[in-house]
Formats: structure tokens, sequence, C-alpha cells
């Protein structure tokens, strides 16, 4: 299916060619994506024990869907809504991303720390370095494998400091944290290939509402929660819908539009991962050990090497 795709969109293969450099804005974007997807596995944790992962998945793609519109709205004439296969894969990402991702991880921080959540969605680099190099013809510059296969050894050694004694992990977390990280290494190689039909903004927007839609089902349970839920978890969603998906995804799609897929996995997944375990610290009071920080430390030599221009 991802084969087809890619031979079908090779016509606008000259408006998809990946600079050798990454732009300063470009930087910026991603740098903006990291911090406040750093922040949210820490307002997740923290808003968990208000409301269930469902209502809060919903409650955070609906806030985002309803920040973006007023935008999207009056950015021209131009349909809103893609046809044909870039609807199908607008469809394929809202659903695995905005609704499937989120649902998951929320359930998967019911059952392992932010630090750990954040360690093990971070399988996903590797994943988005491979399909790309497969499906994307971004081919496998030794840079990135080689900085992949660091930061990953990275996220292995803070795993096992995660481990420590203040830690809270589970079978169940381990395994959803993974799926988290397939569905996100999944939904970023079809948005991708989605970006070259339509903008960022429109292709955040389209995801949320898909999102909003697949999560229907839980609108019931999610106005019997609010009512009971303590106002700091609905605040901390309406952060994350407005922050860290509306802000946060738009400025990744930026990143994402102007950085090869196999680039950007490691430079946003691997340094969220060391600003999760940081800011977990400081607000969550989930200490890192001295392991988790040695670890860190090599996810960030792992980003600086993948992110080296290839020679030759």
């Amino acid at each position: 299916m991802s084969t087809g795709t890619a031979a079908t969109t090779a016509p606008s293969e000259t408006k998809t060619v990946v600079p050798q450099t990454i732009s300063a804005k470009a930087a910026l974007a991603a740098g903006v994506t990291i911090l406040l997807w750093a922040s949210s596995f820490v307002v997740i944790r923290h808003s968990g024990t208000g409301l269930s992962a469902g209502p809060m998945a919903l409650l955070r793609v609906a806030v985002a869907a309803l920040v973006l519109t007023p935008f999207v709205l009056r950015g021209g004439t131009r349909p809103l809504i893609p046809r044909g296969a870039a609807l199908g894969r607008v469809v394929a990402y809202g659903v695995m991303w905005f609704a499937g991702y989120n649902y998951v991880l929320n359930t998967a921080e019911r059952h392992v720390d932010a630090g750990t959540a954040a360690l093990l969605v971070n399988a996903a680099p590797i994943l988005m370095a491979l399909g790309a190099g497969m499906f994307l013809a971004e081919g496998f510059p030794r840079p990135v494998i080689v900085g992949c296969v660091i930061g990953f050894i990275g996220v292995g050694v803070m795993t096992l400091g995660a481990g420590g004694a203040d830690s809270h992990a589970d079978t169940v977390g381990v395994v959803l944290g993974l799926v988290a990280a397939v569905l996100y290494a999944v939904s970023v190689l079809v948005q991708k290939v989605t970006l070259r039909d339509i903008d960022g903004l429109r292709a955040i927007w389209l995801g949320s509402v898909v999102g909003v839609i697949a999560m229907l089902p839980f609108s019931g349970q999610l106005a019997g929660e609010l009512g009971s839920a303590p106002t700091s978890a609905i605040v901390g969603m309406v952060y994350l819908g407005a922050f860290s998906t509306a802000i946060a995804f738009t400025t990744y799609a930026y990143a994402l539009r102007h950085m090869s897929a196999g680039r950007i996995g490691p430079l946003v997944g691997y340094l969220t991962t060391v600003c999760t375990v940081f800011m977990s610290w400081l607000f969550l009071d989930e200490v890192p050990t001295t392991i988790t920080l040695v670890g860190g430390a090599i996810c960030i030599v792992g980003v600086a090497v993948s992110n080296r221009r290839s020679r030759g």
C-alpha cells in the first residue's frame, strides 16, 4: 500500500526534495514541538487521575480542532478537504495519530511514569528512518542510520535507569508504549506524503477533526466525568489541545515539510525524551537516576550524528 503511494506521488518529486541542511525556521519549529510534546507526557501523567484515557483523548483533539478552525477558515478559497488518495491518507493518520496514539498513550501512562512512556515511544525514530528509506525514497543515509542506532542505545540505557525504586512500570504499560511508537511512526510517514498535497495547518486541522469523529464513542463518558473531574485535569487537557496538539503538531508539520522523515525522527523523538525526563523531575518528582542521565547524553549524541551531512 505504501509502495503504491510512493509511486503515484512521483510527479511531485520536485517539490519534496530534502535540503542537506536544516533551515533556521525548520529548526525553530522542531524546537517548539520538542518542548511542547515533552510537556504533554507530564500533563497526561498529572491529569490522568481525573479523567479516563478515552475522554482525555477526545477533549484534547476537540480543543485542537476548535483552536485551529478560525485560522484554517481564514486561509483562502481553496477546498478545505482534499479528495481521492489525499483524503484517504488524512483519515488514516487522523485515526492512527490523533485518536489511536493519544488513547493508547493515555492508557500507557496509567501503567508507567511519564519519563518511561517517553522512552518507550521513542522506538519510533528507528521505525521512521527505516520506513522513510523503504517507502519515501529517502534512502538510508549513513549518519541517519548510525544516529538512530546510537539514540536507540541511549533510550535503552535510559530505560534501565527508569527501573529504579521511584519508577512505576508494568508489562501492559511497556506494550502500550511500544504500540504508541508504531502508531506515531506510521502516521508521520503517511503525513509526510500528505504534505505534498496540502499545507501543514490544514493537515493538522483535518487530522484533529478526524480524531474527534473517531473518539465520539467516548463523548458520553466525557460528559459524565467532566462534572467530577478536578479543574486541574480539565485545564491540563485544554493545554494539551491548544499547545501540545494545535501548535506543536503544526510546527512539527512545518519541520516535516522541510526535513526528511528519517532525520526529523531522531531530532524530535530523542530530544523530547530527554526533555520529558527533566520535566518529570521538576514537576512530578520522578527523579532520574545517573544511568538515565547517561542515556540521555547518548541520545543527544545520536541526534547530533543523525543530522550530520552525508559525504558523497
